[in-house]
């Protein structure tokens, strides 16, 4: 009897765990619903009037869709276009092009020459409460007239603060006090793995939340170079623009601003812009219109396995100095081609994409200090950090790119001669060099020397002549992995040649 009551007990108590733990877990879920009736209130919606663009009529064919957008900003086209064959609901939303046209168009001239006023929407958030919204510079540029919808539905005129092209950006002012402005994250808590949140006007549907997690921090997209992107699979579609991505305790973590789509739409990769980013930025405009930037004048290039066993590293890591601008910060620092930028600030660098951000968002002026490894020994390096001038080509810190390597059997194989004057002036190589006129199979075609490349030097030996070429070669040790600089296309990049066991003659 006793042992049946312990089993019943026994039998009670792991129901009621079972019963427990299923209770439990719901509330281990988050739920956005408290935020999302907070938050919403600083959330806006952005209408915008673009330059006139000819207006359809029965004669106009309608215009082709644009290709889908890959790893860029979100369509300004966020307004879905009405479609004779659509459904009945999509018609009491959007309407129908057949029965908007009924009659409309007679006695009008059919040419194509009537002027309708391009639309778009996107969205935005109050930063400050005296009436500045920031949005992405995509949902607004070329507009001549900008609306701001608040939560309250109010519908204001806006007004361009300021636009910043390298991140994106920009900042509205609306003719409005005491706004409930957002609470803005930390970004050195924000943790990959972490649930975030989006609410934004998808396709024109005011106020939508989509959720998810930080699937990656510090993503760097070409020529967004300079900005830290975070990556997320929240859904983003055209009409987020702009929006906040916010954290569970309602702090705004980033701004929505592109998404990787090989069909135009959600595929669970979007990008945002970190808020810390954003916010320099928006005062920048707020106080001078524009936004400045630091610059060190390098060209990197990322450390792959070769080039590290080439310099003797214990992994691949850091930013590899293919080039330094002369008369720039770098220069006057001391910084050398075929140094190895480790750390900036005390920051580690495990990839070269890390380096241009970092630069990006000192101020000019700021003493910034690099560890880099030179010639096998760690040196401390400090640099004034310069001015990024905002109508230059150029970013905080140019990447090189190599391009993949061929692949071949392992020999040196290649033909060197001496640059003539009209080639070296094209070049603007000033001295040395000399020209890779053939790559057969060998270690030269496996580090990915091509024909018209100009070895300026070898394991730090500088080439000035054939002769010079095959001696250096030649005093390379059999296995060796050493680094070769060539200037490709104006552009120097640093290869890794590996020396075989044998080494054949050049």
């Amino acid at each position: 009897m006793i042992r049946a009551a312990s089993r019943k007990l026994l039998v009670t108590f792991v129901v009621a765990s079972a019963l427990g733990a299923c209770s439990r877990q719901p509330a281990g879920l988050p739920n956005f619903a408290d935020l999302v009736e907070e938050e919403s209130r600083s959330v806006v919606n952005i209408s915008t009037v673009a330059e006139s663009e000819p207006r359809l009529t029965n004669n106009t064919p309608p215009r082709a869709l644009p290709p889908p957008r890959s790893n860029g900003p979100l369509p300004r086209e966020d307004t879905p276009q009405p479609r004779s064959d659509a459904p009945e609901w999509y018609k009491k939303f959007f309407g129908d092009e057949d029965e908007n046209n009924n009659g409309d168009d007679e006695g009008e001239d059919d040419s194509g020459d009537d002027q309708a006023p391009a639309q778009s929407q996107g969205s935005g958030f109050v930063l400050w409460s005296d009436g500045y919204i920031l949005t992405n510079r995509h949902v607004v540029n070329d507009s001549k007239e900008i609306v701001v919808r608040l939560s309250d539905r109010r519908q204001l005129p806006a007004k361009l603060v300021g636009m910043d092209e390298r991140s994106d950006l920009a900042l509205l002012k609306v003719d409005a006090t005491d706004l409930p402005a957002v609470k803005l994250g930390d970004m050195a808590k924000l943790r990959v793995g972490e649930w975030v949140l989006a609410i934004g006007s998808p396709f024109g549907f005011d106020y939508s939340v989509t959720a998810g997690i930080i699937s990656a921090k510090g993503r760097s997209l070409y020529p967004e170079q300079y900005v830290p992107f975070i990556q997320t699979d929240v859904a983003i579609n055209p009409g987020n623009s702009g929006g906040p991505l916010f954290n569970t305790k309602g702090e705004v973590v980033g701004v929505n601003s592109q998404i990787f789509s090989q069909t135009g739409g959600y595929m669970g990769v979007s990008f945002a812009i970190p808020i810390d980013v954003a916010v320099k930025a928006a005062k920048q405009l707020k106080e001078h219109g524009k936004v400045t930037r630091g610059w060190l004048g390098v060209v990197v290039q990322e450390v792959d396995r070769g080039l590290a066993q080439s310099f003797g590293m214990a992994r691949p890591e850091g930013a590899l100095i293919a080039r330094v601008v002369p008369g720039g910060p770098a220069d006057q620092a001391g910084l050398k081609t075929g140094d190895i930028i480790l750390s900036f600030n005390g920051q580690e660098l495990a990839t070269s994409s890390a380096l241009p951000p970092m630069v990006g968002n000192s101020d000019p002026g700021d003493h910034a200090r690099l560890k880099v490894m030179r010639e096998g020994k760690n040196l401390d390096v400090a640099v004034e950090v310069g001015t990024l001038e905002a109508s230059s080509g150029e970013a905080p810190v140019e990447q090189a790119d190599k391009g993949p390597p061929p692949s071949g059997p392992i020999t040196v194989g290649v033909v060197v001669r001496a640059l003539s004057s009209d080639e070296r002036a094209r070049a603007q190589v000033v001295s040395g060099g000399v020209m890779v006129s053939e790559v057969r199979e060998g270690a030269g075609r496996e580090a990915g020397l091509r024909p018209g490349d100009i070895i300026l030097s070898i394991a730090g030996n500088e080439i000035d002549s054939p002769d010079r070429f095959t001696e250096v070669i030649g005093r390379l040790q059999p296995g060796q992995s050493a680094p070769l600089l060539v200037q490709r296309r104006g552009t120097p990049v640093f290869l890794a040649l590996e020396i075989p066991k044998r080494v054949p003659a050049p």
